[in-house]
């Protein structure tokens, strides 16, 4: 068989030894690879009568190729935001330019077909994509038209739906807890209030994990609003009594004030997602504004998803390269492999659509103090979500 790999959206710690895993298991087996660079960004601008674009954005993988990317992170094959089914006029490829685009051509248009076509002339048997819930939608996209499809869960804010584990997840919450000790002591030595903004539109689970393991004094979550005036009064007070006159706070970047929205910048991107970022300013301003006491706000931004992964991302990102792998030697797809009650798993790929993975603040959030709380520890699994 002909067999294909890709990965989309952000990149994170774990997706070379994901690519490894799978890359070996099936060359093991006398098949062959392909890399897709850029994502769905390669198979879109991939155009069948240019040689140039097959250099450049397909890499045939060997033993020899994969041998060595599992010990870096990010993604060797690097990645897009893009989405075949809604390209942008301005996104649009000069050589597809005319052939999809709405008549106005104004709309996004839908170049699943080229797309198809450009599979067809790879003479794909099978493609597995590697991404969060934007680039695994359109996987299953692809299924729909009779692609054979494998997905691979990976998010740092762990907020693919249908399994308890995405690649990436782990590191960004290491991390995290590194950052957030070692923002300690100029906050202390400064006797200030530290707010650290972490990763998350939907989901707050990292910041939430990450404030359970550091210790912090408070942390706000995407899926509860806050209110600015009680969080600056426990601020104060969780300062005053520290013996180091500090506090220090973690809030997801997609966290809101109540009735305020989310801090949205730029245009948005193939999937409509604008930039996040600012969150974590607001508050800073507003604990100044209100208080006079000093602040250092801390983006941790894309520190959370660089460098190599940890060990539990190395683990689970291999097994899930094989168990990827294992699923189009065997011929079957429309798959997404997963982690669920701690047990290595498969399930249908189409349930990544069916619904939003966040938090479950009745067990382990404290709506009134704005801390971590875990209401029943035994049965619960290791990540507590």
């Amino acid at each position: 068989m002909h067999l294909g790999i890709l990965t989309g959206g952000g990149d994170v710690p774990g997706l070379n030894a994901c690519m490894k895993a799978a890359s070996m298991r099936i060359l093991e087996e006398g098949h062959e690879m392909l890399g897709i660079r850029r994502g769905w960004g390669g198979l879109l601008n991939y155009n069948p009568e240019d040689p140039q674009t097959h250099q450049d954005l397909i890499l045939p993988l060997t033993k020899t190729i994969v041998r060595t990317i599992d010990r870096t992170g990010g993604t060797f094959l690097h990645t897009s935001r893009t989405n075949p089914g809604k390209v942008r006029p301005k996104d649009m490829p000069a050589f597809l330019k005319g052939k999809f685009e709405h008549k106005d051509g104004t709309e996004p248009a839908d170049c699943t077909a080229h797309v198809l076509r450009v599979i067809e002339h790879l003479k794909l048997d099978g493609l597995i994509a590697i991404g969060g819930d934007d680039t695994l939608s359109y996987a299953v996209r692809l299924h729909k038209e009779g692609i054979p499809m494998v997905c691979i869960p990976k998010t740092m804010d762990n907020d693919v739906y249908g399994t308890d584990y995405c690649i990436g997840f782990s590191t960004a919450v290491t991390r995290s807890v590194e950052f957030i000790n070692s923002m300690r002591t100029p906050t202390g030595s400064h006797e200030r209030i530290a707010v650290v903004e972490l990763f998350g539109r939907y989901s707050g689970e990292t910041s939430l994990i990450s404030a359970y393991l550091a210790g912090v004094d408070r942390a706000i979550i995407s899926e509860v609003e806050f209110d600015i005036d009680k969080l600056v009064k426990f601020l104060v007070e969780d300062r005053k009594a520290n013996s180091s006159n500090y506090a220090i706070m973690t809030v997801s970047e997609g966290a809101k004030p109540l009735g305020g929205e989310m801090s949205l910048k730029g245009e948005a991107d193939a999937y409509g997602h604008q930039k996040l970022g600012g969150i974590g300013h607001f508050i800073g301003g507003e604990i100044e504004k209100r208080s006079s006491i000093g602040v250092m706000v801390q983006q941790l931004g894309y520190l959370m998803r660089g460098g190599a992964p940890d060990a539990l991302d190395r683990m689970v990102a291999t097994t899930y390269g094989y168990l990827a792998a294992d699923l189009l030697i065997q011929r079957k797809s429309g798959r997404m492999v997963a982690l669920r009650d701690g047990k290595y798993t498969t399930i249908s790929a189409s349930m990544i659509t069916e619904g939003k993975k966040c938090v479950d603040v009745d067990e382990l959030y404290d709506i009134e103090k704005y801390r971590p709380k875990v209401a029943h520890l035994l049965g619960k699994p290791m990540f507590l979500y």
